[in-house]
Formats: C-alpha cells, structure tokens, sequence
C-alpha cells in the first residue's frame, strides 16, 4: 500500500519530480564519465609502467630492494622455476641477475648498468625485441645488445667489442669483452643511456655467480595479482625471499595516481553535494506541503511509521530513477570509447612527447567496468538513506491538532 502510495505522490508535482530526477541522472551520469576516464587513464599508465621493465611483481632475496647488491643474489632452482606449474594465474617467472660496471671502448670508459637476461622469457614479458633499431636480438651466444645513448657516447655499433669491467658475487673480479649484436633505443633517455642486456648464462659466467639471480619478475595480469601474490607469499620462505608488487616497486606513480584521485574526488564531493541539496529540497517541500495531509491522516489513526516509510519509498524511488537515467545515458558513451579510446597521435603537442617518453600508445583509453555504474547507485543509496532522517524526525513531532489548524 505505502509504495503505491508513494508512486502516486511522486507525481503530484510532475515539473519538481521531472527536476530532481533530472538533477540527479545529470550527476550521475557526469560522475561515471569522470569516473570511467580517470580509471581508464591511469590503468593504462601502470600497464605501460610495469610492462616497459619492471613487471607487476618481483621475487627478491630477503633485503634485496634496500640494498642492490650483487651478494643479494638467490639461487634460481627448480622451486622458483616451476611457480608457472604451481600456480595457474602466474603465466611465467622471468630471470634477471643485474648489477653495475664499467664500460670501456678505446680510451672512452661509461658507467652502465649491465642486466643478463632470458632472451625468449624477457621478450615476453617487456617487448625488448620490437625496440631494436639496428642489428639483431640476443641469441645464446656470449655477446650484449646496448642503448642508443651508450652507442652515441662511445661510438659504438653492431659489431665492434664492448669491455666491461665489474666487481663479481664475494667481491671477486668481474671482466670480459663482448660482441655488440644490436643496439636499442627506450622511448626513456635514461634507460638508452645506462643499459646493457647481454644472455643471462653469459651474466653468470661474467659475475662467477652459476645459476644465481637477483630478480624474478612474474608475467601475469593486473587481475591475477592479488591472487598470484598471496599464493607466493604462502609458498616461498617469507625468511629468505621478499614478494613485491608493483605498487612498492614504482611507489612514485601510486603518489601520483592517488593525488590524481583525490583532486578528482573534490568534483565528485562537489557533484554529490548538488545531488544531496536536490534531494533535501524534494523532501523538505514535500514535507512542508503535506503537513495538513499527515496531520489528518494521524488524527484518524493511521501509524506515523506508515507515513514515515511512504515519504521515504517517495525519496528511494526518485534517486532510483535518476540513478538508472544517469546510467543509461553514460553506458553507451562509456562503452563507445571503451571500445573506440581517444587517439592523439595526429596532434602535434607536448602532449604527445610525453606519452612518448613513457612508452605509452598516444591515446584516452576508457575503463568499462561494473563498479564504476555501481559506485553511483550505492552513494545515492547512502544520501538518500541519510537525508530520509529529517522527515522522520518531522513526523514524530507533528501534532495532528496544529498540523490541521495552522495549514
């Protein structure tokens, strides 16, 4: 009865009704665009991060990413090879020993950051191949691939010899000299100036470190993190090994993901705010108009409960409807760019030279996921529960006799 009722009342005064509906579709409808945008950008932001090296997570020795020594390599046995095995979400463990040494090509000497790596496996996981701009790949044999920058600064190319000098695992001396078989160039200056990659049984052999790492990077999605992370954490000896994902690995882009939330967060108070005013008003006329209405209606018996959750199903039913027109409209326009992300590769802007410096493809991409429709309904939900209080309040203080008289 209460809810026919209010499905009738809501109609009374179509053009208020019409209005806050309105209202609240336009919020909600804005806030999920927002939303949808914001989300879509920066997951695209992580994925370029993490997939340009460091991966979504990494297995260390205990100690490892507080102090990058060499001495803080692990034993890369069949336990951690077989983690693929064990655990279905985790595509692949990808090996990595990396440490720092001297370059030296004639009279010129460079400081470099030399890393041995699984060819086929490393590959896989970051693309390394694609960004080869003359020469080839790495194959099994005992030579290296450098930066662009390091090639420039020590007139190197494909085919002469590069001498690096190191200090190797328990401070023995680490020396060899190695074929250039290509050159590569990261869309990030650093990375070309300071890189070289060279077989990680070659790595081994140059550091006398056999069959020892200093990193595992995992292949595997966003999604599968959490559940890959608390498998691995389980599995390896919490003692001897330290399981990180990338939001400890690149702490610097969560900062900036999060203060990048919390200004977005100021509009949608904002949004929200009009919303909360909107609904008041509603309620708060509503109220005030039918107060003669209520007073008859206690003065012949009827429960104020009854009147209370009449008036409150009134206020349940406008947010729903605003709430679901707000939805429809920005579920097809969300879905659109989710499907069609905004390119920017024919402008010609600083925009575009920072996509670039960060290995990003130039676009806006769209996140289409439920939780962003959802988010809405379940904050309207909370403020019209909340603002449902004042005529409950108003109810119980009415008293039938004035309500009639003074109306």
């Amino acid at each position: 009865m209460q809810f026919r009722l209010a499905v009738r009342n809501i109609w009374r005064n179509k053009r208020r009704t019409l209005l806050t509906i309105s209202a609240v579709a336009f919020a909600v409808f804005l806030s999920s665009i927002m939303s949808a945008f914001q989300k879509g950008s920066w997951d695209n932001i992580v994925d370029s991060s993490v997939n340009l090296f460091v991966g979504y997570a990494q297995i260390h020795k205990k100690g490892y990413w507080e102090d990058k020594i060499l001495n803080n390599a692990f034993q890369y046995d069949n336990d951690i090879k077989k983690l693929k095995n064990k655990i279905p979400q985790l595509d692949d463990v990808v090996p990595r020993i990396e440490s720092f040494a001297l370059a030296s090509a004639g009279e010129i000497t460079h400081g470099v950051k030399v890393i041995g790596i699984d060819p086929d496996k490393e590959n896989e996981l970051t693309r390394i191949k694609n960004k080869i701009i003359k020469g080839s790949y790495l194959s099994d044999e005992d030579e290296v691939i450098i930066g662009a920058g390091i090639s420039k600064k020590m007139n190197l190319t494909v085919g002469d010899t590069i001498i690096l000098i190191s200090q190797g695992y328990h401070g023995v001396s680490a020396t060899g000299k190695y074929p250039i078989s290509g050159i590569f160039e990261y869309a990030i200056p650093d990375f070309n100036k300071s890189l070289v990659f060279f077989p990680i049984h070659t790595a081994q052999q140059f550091f006398a470190a056999p069959d020892l790492v200093t990193t595992v990077v995992l292949d595997l999605t966003s999604e599968n993190l959490p559940v890959v992370k608390k498998e691995l954490i389980a599995s390896l000896n919490a003692d001897i090994y330290e399981v990180m994902d990338y939001e400890e690995l690149l702490p610097e882009i969560v900062q900036a993901r999060a203060l990048d939330e919390a200004s977005g967060s100021i509009v949608l108070i904002i949004l929200y705010g009009l919303i909360a005013f909107t609904i008041f008003g509603t309620i708060l006329m509503i109220t005030k108009e039918r107060n003669y209405e209520y007073g008859i209606l206690i003065a012949i018996g009827m429960r104020r409960w009854k009147l209370f959750l009449m008036t409150f199903l009134e206020t349940i039913i406008l947010a729903f409807l605003g709430v679901s027109s707000g939805v429809l409209m920005a579920f097809p326009i969300v879905y659109y760019f989710y499907r069609n992300p905004i390119d920017l590769s024919m402008l010609e802007s600083d925009a575009i030279v920072v996509y670039e410096k960060f290995a990003m493809a130039p676009i806006i991409p769209v996140a289409f996921v439920p939780e962003i429709f959802i988010n809405q309904a379940v904050l309207i939900f909370v403020i019209t529960v909340f603002l449902g209080i004042y005529p409950f309040i108003k109810i119980l203080k009415i008293n039938p006799m004035e309500a009639i008289h003074n109306s």
